[in-house]
């Protein structure tokens, strides 16, 4: 694991805790979700371009999900 990778990890986990506090506090499942998803799948993904591919979309879409 570089430095990279974990950084990443990092942020998106710290990104993930925030979307599933707010889920939490607002009682939505969307929010939730995402940010379950964010902080676990850092722990799979080595690779650093398939960790943005795969968590930039994710962060994207409740505002996606919201906006339709």
């Amino acid at each position: 694991m570089d430095t990279t990778t974990l950084m990443l990890s990092l942020l998106f986990g710290t990104i993930g805790m925030g979307f599933l506090m707010y889920g939490k506090n607002a009682g939505r499942v969307i929010p939730i979700s995402v940010g379950l998803c964010l902080m676990v799948c850092p722990y799979f993904i080595s690779n650093v371009a398939f960790m943005l591919t795969v968590c930039i979309p994710l962060m994207a879409a409740p505002f996606v999900i919201r906006g339709a």
